[in-house]
């Protein structure tokens, strides 16, 4: 609407009926050449700046980019140097002894990054390696290695994998000596992808080409085993205004601007001084033209607003526009109010409804009491019927005259105080996310610990307990009191749901690898729900009998020791409970020791 009213009263400027004078004509005329001749000028000004600016920064760039590639490189140039002299190395080769060189070269990798490193006999075979997969591989038809052969000195190499393919391979080789003695041969293969993934990260375009104008490295793999100029020569033709750029790609000084990928880009190559290496840098100049633009819409904008106010002051009927404009400011300023009004009504709401968050993380932390209320009462049934059979028990051998026994029962009856102490303890800290440091534990003893627990349950019942566990310790990282809680719950499950089978038996199964996997299988009906069997209060058992928070108590102790509890049914009938925890490395092992 207002667009409208503009353009009537520019017309009622030019087009009145009154004819105008030919010195308006000729003001106005003249003030749009004005205008046009000060953007094209500043058009072209703009653009030769701040492609200037652009090329400084590209070439700042593609000298830090060339600066971390040689860095890289020298570091990595020592290497071969340090592990020529080293006497591990040297009596292998003579012993031919390669016990713990493979093991060497793992931490030599390690500490420099390096894509790996061999170690060869005179024959070419790798004898030792950090990469384990190629030891007694052939390599004496390598380049790398006659020319370390030849020579005294270091020797750097670039390979390719085969002809057709676009993987280079960067190594340093030096020759092992030992009193004049060629023993053996030293590669170390420098891993130059990441500066690669480096820039392909950033979205920059970057090419490394060797003295023959071959791309070793590039952000873009397609690229390597080509030439720049084939590359370069290969791009299409531009379109529309980009044309303007177009010249012949000769070299960065001549033609910096080039097109590739559908993308205008302003070449700058460095010298990397290294094997004649060259780096090119890739920039784009979609932000000059931006940032031109942006110069220009905001000399546009000013050269519009003083036409603007040329016609405003030619025109005077524009006077009742300002009124309507004064009239609509006074709507805006209402409506500014009541949006205020709006905010403060908004603020209000949110901060009511932080006090009903907060009251509600309340009710949540009463719900949780009274859930810790019934664990507390289902954890400890099982030792209260324990310390039940064992008092009966001492009754009768005190009763039969033999108080040896009893005292052990009495013996067995204090642990099982201290049990429930450490229990109750235990659910205090699952109710807090305990931060109880994780201690390695064989995972054997927990088991037999958990069958100890339920030794009073196992005597009357005609159950068959199938223990299959590694000969070795096999050291978990958990809490052993909360292990054996979880395996005690496992457990007495087990023996529920076989209770009404002729021949019920129970098998525990560990087995070692990456995670200690705990499995207790069972012959007896099966999983109704497998998925429901961890949410706390469920449970298939009549009033009275549990109160289904076991299961639910074992998965979250595990999943705050690092573990994971599942279960499944089993084929053709049973159930399976699998519980997994972080294993304990050998080397682990050593540092605790």
């Amino acid at each position: 609407m207002e667009m409208g009213r503009l353009l009537r009263n520019l017309r009622s400027v030019f087009w009145q009926p009154r004819r105008p004078s030919w010195r308006i004509r000729f003001l106005v005329l003249f003030g749009f050449t004005i205008c046009a001749v000060i953007i094209i000028g500043s058009n072209s000004f703009l653009t030769k700046r701040f492609s200037d600016t652009l090329g400084k920064q590209s070439q700042l760039t593609a000298a830090l980019y060339s600066g971390n590639m040689i860095s890289m490189l020298e570091r990595q140039a020592l290497l071969p140097l340090v592990l020529a002299r080293d006497p591990v190395f040297i009596s292998a080769l003579r012993s031919k002894d390669y016990t713990n060189t493979s093991r060497r070269l793992i931490e030599f990798t390690a500490e420099i990054s390096a894509s790996s490193i061999d170690l060869l006999d005179l024959e070419g075979r790798v004898v030792a390696s950090s990469d384990r997969r190629a030891i007694g591989a052939s390599l004496g038809d390598q380049s790398y290695f006659v020319s370390a052969l030849r020579e005294a000195n270091t020797v750097f190499t670039v390979a390719q994998l085969e002809q057709n393919d676009r993987i280079f391979k960067f190594q340093y080789s030096r020759r092992i000596q030992a009193q004049q003695e060629t023993l053996g041969i030293i590669v170390v293969r420098v891993d130059l992808t990441r500066l690669e993934e480096s820039w392909k990260s950033r979205g920059d375009t970057v090419v490394v080409t060797d003295s023959a104008d071959r791309v070793i490295l590039s952000s873009n793999a397609f690229w390597r085993s080509n030439t720049l100029t084939n590359i370069l020569s290969s791009a299409p033709r531009p379109k529309s205004v980009l044309q303007a750029f177009q010249t012949p790609r000769n070299s960065a000084e001549a033609n910096p601007f080039v097109y590739l990928q559908g993308n205008h880009l302003l070449r700058s190559e460095i010298k990397t001084g290294f094997r004649g290496w060259r780096l090119t840098y890739f920039a784009r100049i979609d932000s000059v033209r931006a940032r031109v633009n942006g110069v220009l819409a905001l000399e546009i904008m000013a050269l519009s607003l003083l036409m603007a106010g040329g016609l405003y002051l030619g025109n005077t009927r524009l006077h009742r526009q300002s009124k309507r404009i004064a009239e609509e400011s006074e709507q805006l300023r209402k409506l500014n109010s009541r949006l205020s009004e709006e905010v403060e009504e908004r603020q209000r709401v949110e901060r009511d409804l932080e006090v009903a968050e907060q009251s509600l993380e309340q009710a949540s932390k009463l719900a949780a009491l009274g859930q810790m209320s019934a664990a507390v009462s289902h954890e400890l049934n099982q030792p209260l019927a324990a310390m039940k059979t064992y008092l009966a028990g001492s009754k009768l051998l005190l009763q039969r005259d033999r108080p040896d026994e009893a005292l052990s029962s009495f013996h067995r009856i204090n642990d099982l105080i201290e049990r429930m102490g450490a229990i109750t303890r235990q659910l205090k800290s699952f109710a807090r996310k305990g931060t109880d440091k994780p201690l390695e534990v064989d995972i054997r003893d927990a088991v037999d610990g958990s069958l100890s627990m339920m030794t009073p349950q196992l005597r009357d019942m005609k159950l068959e307990i199938r223990k299959i566990m590694p000969p070795h310790p096999v050291f978990v990282s958990a809490d052993p009191v909360r292990l054996e809680q979880i395996i005690v719950n496992l457990l007495r499950n087990a023996i529920e749901a076989v209770d009404a089978e002729p021949e019920p038996w129970i098998e525990i199964l560990v087995v070692q690898g990456q995670k200690t996997r705990l499995t207790v299988k069972d012959n007896g009906i099966g999983l109704e729900d497998p998925d429901a069997l961890f949410e706390p209060f469920y449970t298939t058992k009549k009033p009275g009998e549990g109160v289904g928070l076991g299961l639910a108590i074992s998965a979250g102790i595990a999943a705050e020791l690092g573990g994971r509890l599942t279960a499944r049914n089993a084929e053709p009938k049973g159930a399976i409970f699998e519980l997994q925890m972080p294993s304990v490395t050998a080397a682990t092992q050593r540092a605790a020791e």
